[in-house]
């Protein structure tokens, strides 16, 4: 069990170290390349979109094939491309290889998802995934600080290949000791173009896809905050790349701890009491951080304490958004996965984008992004709530279930 979440935690950690490490590198790698700042943070967005599509090519492919080939295959994917990423030397070929990296790292959120799904039922599937917050929730922690000291030795480039030997010991751990959740005899044996079709059966349950659209606006949020996050606190206050990394540990803390306190909330709330409470409070405090912004009141540390209530909520959101996107779908769950994943990404990436295509010297482009994602996913929420009994009185449609015969 131990041994489980640890490489269930190290796999669903993967976008979080291959985002945040490189954080507090963004000046200098824009320096380096001789590119402006908003290049270096539409990498952010590249990767989400690399693993947008990454997600949909894995979906039914680990239906198909299990789970342990598919992931193996796109951890081997990922390794390469941590030493072309290393190697580049213009704007252009930083962007290339991140979608590259994003392609082989997309198997780690997918197949994590669907060992759990096929693992667990709705509310252990909940705490699973909170408990995976908490070993997860170690990246965004110790990646920027481990970011910020490799610049010092490093430089940015060492950054990298730091990931590359994450992403080897991860394939070894996960070949040595990942057990294959899917047996052969309950794989889909279907054409990948059957498979594929599952997709459109997927998105017209209205209750999946407004979960996922909730998932992809807490996406948008968490990515427009990492964007522009370095602008904020090293470019416009003054923070050290160092200290950068302190601070957005913190935040990270406070991501991890709400996580936790989710385990012990399940106990007496249903995931969607939870999660309607909390996303009021999400987007409540995202007006008051564009407030705060827009106005200048109270400095830049009532933007910490405010960032850092919003970033606290996501440890309750996320547990549990994804545990009801996915509750319908036990024979699917790969699929389900990974379109899951693909909305996520997708909505985030074009978040991240709006960031740093209106990156205007200011904090405003950030805060007011987050501002909107958040209020799309109380609404999304609200439609789900609405949508749940038609969806869930048919858990999957005729052609989900012709997949999986």
């Amino acid at each position: 069990m131990v041994m489980l979440v640890l490489i269930l935690g190290a796999l669903t950690a993967f976008n979080s170290m291959s985002i945040d490490m490189y954080l507090p590198a963004f000046p200098q790698i824009a320096r380096d390349l001789g590119v402006p700042l908003g290049t270096v943070q539409l990498s952010v967005s590249a990767f989400l979109f690399g693993s947008a599509l990454g997600q949909l090519f894995y979906g039914p492919v680990a239906d198909r094939f299990g789970r342990k080939r598919p992931l193996l295959f796109g951890l081997g994917l990922y390794i390469v491309s941590t030493i072309g990423c290393a190697l580049v030397r213009s704007g252009e070929g930083l962007l290339f290889w991140r979608v590259v990296m994003a392609l082989g790292g997309g198997a780690s959120i997918v197949i994590s998802r669907a060992v759990v799904r096929d693992l667990y039922d709705t509310a252990e599937a909940a705490r699973m995934f909170s408990l995976l917050m908490l070993v997860m929730g170690a990246a965004p922690i110790l990646a920027p600080l481990a970011g910020g000291q490799l610049l010092l030795f490093t430089g940015w480039r060492g950054i990298f290949l730091f990931l590359g030997v994450f992403g080897l010991l991860s394939f070894w751990a996960s070949w040595a000791w990942l057990p294959e959740s899917l047996p052969p005899e309950k794989r889909i044996q279907r054409s990948f173009t059957r498979m594929a079709s599952g997709y459109g059966s997927l998105l017209r349950n209205r209750q999946y896809l407004y979960y996922a659209l909730v998932l992809g606006a807490l996406a948008g949020f968490h990515f427009s905050y990492i964007a522009g996050a370095p602008h904020l606190f090293i470019e416009l206050n003054g923070i050290s790349p160092q200290r950068f990394g302190v601070l957005f540990g913190l935040n990270a803390v406070g991501l991890i701890a709400s996580s936790q306190l989710n385990r012990k909330l399940l106990r007496r709330f249903s995931s969607e009491q939870i999660l309607h409470a909390t996303f009021a409070v999400n987007l409540l405090g995202a007006l008051l951080l564009t407030m705060a912004v827009t106005t200048g009141i109270g400095g830049f540390p009532a933007q910490l304490l405010l960032l850092f209530i919003c970033l606290c909520t996501t440890g309750l959101l996320y547990p549990n958004v994804t545990a009801l996107g996915l509750t319908p779908f036990a024979k699917t769950a790969g699929s389900a996965s990974a379109l899951l994943g693909t909305i996520q990404y997708g909505l985030g990436a074009t978040a991240g984008i709006f960031v740093g295509m209106f990156h205007d010297g200011t904090a405003l482009p950030m805060v007011s992004t987050m501002a909107g994602c958040a209020a799309v996913g109380m609404s999304a929420v609200v439609l789900a709530r609405n949508a749940e009994g038609a969806s869930s009185a048919v858990p999957e449609s005729p052609e989900a279930e012709a997949m999986s015969q």
